[in-house]
């Protein structure tokens, strides 16, 4: 084992004909093990060591998952992707998978496990945004988007008021406790922020779920956190909708940046996959604009909704029948 190089597996998911799992393999990183502080310093030096990394390009990897075997290689950024067809049925639930990075020799130079998660056969799907969706983030102006970063920690920072209990509600929507339904988290915040994301989640019980993230930015890039053009997003999303194509999807997002436009978009195409869009009312000035795309929407006969505070969206999901 090379001590200075590691692996980074994120939460993949899928089902027995199309699994997906994502992650970084890097020749040097930042130890990052988060202390819950109120001090700003403290928060300060811990999100740039997010950023403080060199990815390891080209390298060979593999993954093994049960008692399959399957070698790619990562991307000059780092990246990796595995998408293959298990050999046997998969049950619902998270599953393990090794991902190791290897030498022209094959001989392992690293190795992490990771989880990839198979949803119980459900009635929908949710895709959300997560900053100023369901995260306090100010993402339309990039000062008060760092001032969130630097001074709070995953346990200081805000979600919106009843957004955790709207999204609860909804992963049980027409299913049973232990068959919840999935949830995919997709944002334009880099993959560096990937564990303070699912902890922050985790910290506030919002459901759990896969996160699907940009690409990589180092230090020096620091203050163009969070910023992507609407391409990038759009083909996560769809990415999604393509691995579940027996699937009801209801869409969350806000109208600080270009989801009303993205979401729009998809339902333009794919009307039947789609049972609802819910759009948070971030930009009063941007309202109008939003009320015209969801009229769009609706006129395809899916169900929107824009609203400022999380019980207005919840009063709409009762409205509709998705929650009781």
């Amino acid at each position: 084992m090379n001590k200075s190089v590691s692996v980074k597996i994120y939460h993949g998911y899928g089902h027995k004909h199309n699994l997906v799992v994502y992650g970084h393999v890097f020749k040097r990183r930042a130890k990052t093990s988060q202390i819950y502080s109120n001090n700003i310093l403290v928060n300060i030096i811990h999100l740039l060591k997010l950023f403080i990394l060199k990815p390891y390009p080209l390298v060979n990897i593999r993954l093994q998952f049960f008692d399959q075997t399957i070698y790619n290689k990562t991307e000059k950024d780092g990246f990796f992707k595995f998408e293959w067809e298990a050999l046997h049925d998969v049950e619902a639930g998270w599953h393990f998978v090794k991902v190791e990075a290897l030498d022209e020799n094959n001989q392992v130079l690293a190795a992490n496990e990771g989880k990839v998660y198979v949803p119980h056969i459900t009635q929908y799907a949710f895709i959300s945004d997560i900053d100023d969706t369901v995260m306090i983030s100010h993402s339309a102006t990039i000062g008060r988007r760092l001032r969130e970063l630097f001074i709070k920690n995953p346990h200081t920072r805000k979600t919106f008021p009843d957004a955790a209990s709207h999204y609860q509600q909804l992963a049980l929507s027409h299913t049973e406790k232990n068959q919840p339904n999935p949830f995919f988290y997709v944002s334009s915040s880099e993959w560096n922020l990937y564990d303070y994301l699912v902890e922050t989640f985790h910290f506030n019980k919002l459901p759990d779920g896969a996160f699907l993230l940009n690409t990589l930015k180092r230090w020096s890039d620091l203050i163009k956190t969070g910023k992507t053009g609407h391409e990038g997003k759009l083909l996560r999303v769809m990415r999604i909708l393509d691995a579940f194509p027996n699937q009801k999807f209801i869409f969350f997002g806000d109208n600080s940046q270009q989801d009303p436009f993205i979401y729009a978009s998809i339902v333009e195409k794919y009307p039947k996959n789609i049972e609802a869009v819910y759009i948070r009312n971030i930009r009063p000035e941007k309202e109008n604009e939003t009320r015209e795309l969801l009229q769009k929407v609706e006129a395809k006969n899916v169900c929107a909704c824009l609203f400022k505070n999380s019980n207005e969206a919840i009063e709409h999901s009762k409205k509709i029948g998705l929650i009781q």
